[in-house]
């Protein structure tokens, strides 16, 4: 029995050496693993423009002249010399009304001045003759004093009726309304027919309201620290002593432009600080010959608070993030990709400023970041910059 177990003993292992005599033989037949090939990625070399520190705020538009058409005399409204919102200028005539009642007034007031004219003439005349009459004699003194009393009031009487001649051709004149200002109408108010209110008390009849198109103004506040900021920029320019050097160069765009297209100026900072808000508020105008810019659109303003100075700009897609601290990898003439540490700066034109950190000759990667770590070596394509121009541009604070 001992010889059989001997022969089922050996079987058994002749039967575990085989699979791995194989797995030997397998393992011999292939080939040593190979390295993998360095990861592909995109580099470019920072852009460098001109760039400008700025602030901006939001604001609205308002005319710089809005004006209130109402009539100064009463009477029915008897023609409508426009068609609602149009562009008028100043002078043209907007609306009339019934002439005829102040026209008969007028000749009136013209007969009552010819009565006080003639009654002048006769107390001139009865005084004169009573002048040359002996005092005492044929006259009396009380007499002579009479004749020189009539004489004044009569003077007077001309004169009270000369003014009445003038307000009754004012009141004829008023009764044809022109345009204060040059400027787009709103529409009529009234139609033709009705009795308009005049006068100059606060329930005269509104009739329409012309506001200016062009220049048109821009109003915004600003924070008592941007205020201060402001200031600072242009402490050395000779006009800070009369308009506190808010004179600065200013840029708008509208909620559907993409950039900043319209150009202006500052022309008014206020006096005083909004306590209840720490605000003061500015304005800026802008030529708008086209009517597009309308009083009660909102706009977003920029001012611009540094001289422009070279700077260098990476897409955001460069930037990595370790803990707090921001860097970019910079890839050396041999491939190798390695941290440079950066203090970042605005965004202009979708691409972020380099305060400090970068040179000018480094070449960074834009694209691909993910495929690397510090030290590796890479396979760089370089990419196209978008713009290598010194064009100035400005960023925000």
């Amino acid at each position: 029995m001992q010889p059989r177990r001997s022969h089922l003993a050996f079987a058994a292992a002749l039967v575990l050496a085989l699979p791995l005599a194989a797995c030997g033989e397998q393992q011999a037949a292939k080939p040593a693993d190979t390295a993998p090939p360095p990861p592909k990625v995109t580099v470019a070399k920072p852009v460098q423009k001109l760039v400008s520190d700025y602030d901006e705020y939001v604001g609205r538009f308002v005319a710089y002249d809005f004006v209130e058409v109402r009539a100064r005399v009463s009477g029915y409204l008897e023609r409508i010399h426009f068609t609602d919102g149009q562009l008028v200028k100043q002078g043209d005539a907007l609306f009339t009304i019934d002439r005829r009642p102040f026209e008969a007034s007028l000749d009136q007031a013209k007969a009552a001045l010819e009565q006080a004219k003639a009654n002048l003439a006769y107390a001139e005349a009865d005084l004169k003759r009573g002048a040359n009459l002996v005092p005492g004699t044929s006259i009396t003194q009380q007499t002579l004093d009479q004749r020189t009393q009539a004489k004044r009031v009569a003077e007077a009487s001309v004169m009270a009726q000369e003014a009445a001649v003038r307000q009754a051709e004012l009141d004829l004149a008023f009764t044809e309304l022109k345009a204060p200002v040059s400027g787009r109408i709103g529409d009529r108010r009234v139609s033709v027919g009705n009795l308009v209110t005049g006068g100059t008390t606060g329930n005269t009849t509104l009739l329409a309201t012309v506001a200016t198109v062009d220049p048109i103004r821009f109003e915004f506040t600003m924070d008592e620290a941007s205020y201060l900021r402001n200031l600072a920029a242009v402490s050395g320019q000779a006009a800070a002593g009369a308009d506190r050097g808010m004179s600065l160069p200013v840029k708008l765009k509208l909620i559907d432009e993409d950039g900043f297209k319209h150009e202006g100026r500052i022309d008014f900072v206020d006096n005083v600080i909004d306590r209840s808000t720490g605000t003061i508020r500015g304005r800026a105008e802008f030529k708008n010959p086209d009517g597009k810019l309308t009083p009660g659109m909102f706009g977003r303003i920029q001012i611009t608070t540094s001289k422009p100075e070279t700077a260098l700009l990476v897409p955001d897609a460069a930037i990595a993030t370790e803990q707090v601290r921001k860097f970019v990898y910079a890839v050396s003439d041999d491939g190798v990709a390695s941290p440079k540490y950066v203090t970042l700066g605005p965004v202009v034109d979708g691409l972020r400023v380099i305060a400090s950190g970068l040179d000018a000759h480094d070449t960074i990667v834009v694209n691909g970041l993910m495929r690397i770590r510090p030290g590796i070596k890479v396979e760089p394509e370089h990419a196209t910059a978008a713009s290598e121009s010194k064009d100035t541009i400005v960023g925000t604070n």
